[in-house]
């Protein structure tokens, strides 16, 4: 690619292998259960994080709204972060579609909710009440710098929301950077979860789809779920076969993405008017200082020109995410340090 495109590991593209798998894929009907190459994605994603079973779904808003229908009847609460993507950016699916009332904690700066706040959120029995049924938090926590969570805090929310008969689901989209930032299995940085939703397209970069895994008995009920939405695919053997090499193999190079991104929230950090403001996993926010004479909007037009691709964070104008990705080689980054310095010059 001639473009060096920052605004998210979304924009990357299924590699040459992915390609000639998607091309050669052995397919059939999933609404059937009769696609080998679906059932087999699903079956080793769910064996790799230690689940019994899984599902492909079309998007992780998708997926992640399948779980809290799945775990949470109408009329019932479910505590979330206040910054988490579920609550920001997916449109209000649990209450508009089905009838959950959200119940936001404060997200830290370090991505968790407190253990405090889940407990004390969590309703009596009580006519007047909602019913609490779940828990959700999101790894790598996106909004507040793609921050992972720990093994042993995700333990510890598992471990509360069991106690008081909840189930967990994680909104795991980039859950492979925070087991690589972590050094440890899929299996270990979701321990203890009930169910767990991930990107395929993100930094993984399969063209389409996201896998929900969990129970047997929860993923019988999600397909229904699915069903009801709409999700039902039929030859999408296509993409699970690129979802494939996205597990097996591009998980594993993420460790390079991670590297990257330090390394140019490095070098941003000796550009004048940039102030980063933080660098985790293949995530890097800065912020454009008020003594730059270009307006953000110049600023992203300027760095397009140069084949840069940047736009500002939603709702923080002279804030900016850089997202690190397989197309961003060290070579690129020195591209685009260059191209700022030129541009802020």
């Amino acid at each position: 690619m001639d473009v060096i495109d920052l605004r998210s590991d979304t924009v990357t593209q299924p590699t040459p292998e992915m390609r000639k798998a998607m091309a050669n894929a052995v397919v059939g009907d999933d609404v059937y259960g009769e696609d080998p190459t679906v059932n087999r994605l699903e079956a080793e994603a769910a064996e790799m994080f230690g689940m019994e079973a899984g599902i492909l779904v079309t998007s992780g808003t998708q997926g992640n709204l399948i779980a809290l229908l799945t775990h949470a009847p109408r009329g019932s609460e479910v505590i979330v972060g206040d910054k988490a993507h579920i609550v920001l950016y997916e449109q209000a699916g649990m209450s508009a579609l089905g009838g959950i009332m959200p119940h936001p904690l404060p997200v830290q700066e370090d991505g968790t909710l407190l253990l405090d706040d889940i407990k004390h959120a969590i309703r009596d029995d009580n006519d007047h009440f909602p019913r609490t049924k779940l828990v959700s938090i999101e790894n790598t926590q996106g909004t507040v710098g793609a921050v992972p969570l720990s093994p042993e805090y995700t333990s510890q929310v598992a471990e509360l929301a069991h106690r008081h008969n909840l189930k967990l689901h994680i909104d795991g989209a980039r859950i492979f950077n925070a087991a690589t930032a972590y050094n440890v299995s899929p299996a270990e940085i979701i321990a203890g979860a009930d169910s767990m939703t991930f990107c395929l397209s993100k930094g993984l970069g399969a063209p389409a789809g996201s896998l929900l895994i969990g129970t047997k008995d929860f993923i019988k009920e999600a397909r229904r779920v699915r069903k009801v939405l709409g999700g039902g695919m039929r030859q999408a053997g296509i993409l699970a076969a690129a979802g494939l090499i996205a597990i097996h193999k591009m998980s594993q190079r993420l460790h390079e993405d991670h590297t990257n991104a330090a390394y140019l929230a490095k070098k941003l950090g000796d550009v004048p008017g940039i102030r980063v403001m933080s660098q985790n996993t293949n995530f890097v926010f800065f912020w454009l200082e008020e003594t730059v004479k270009l307006s953000p909007l110049e600023f992203t037009n300027r760095m397009s020109e140069n084949n840069i691709l940047l736009s500002p964070y939603p709702g923080y104008e002279r804030k900016f995410r850089a997202v690190l990705h397989y197309w961003i080689t060290r070579k690129r980054v020195d591209e685009v340090v260059i191209a700022m310095r030129r541009v802020l010059g």
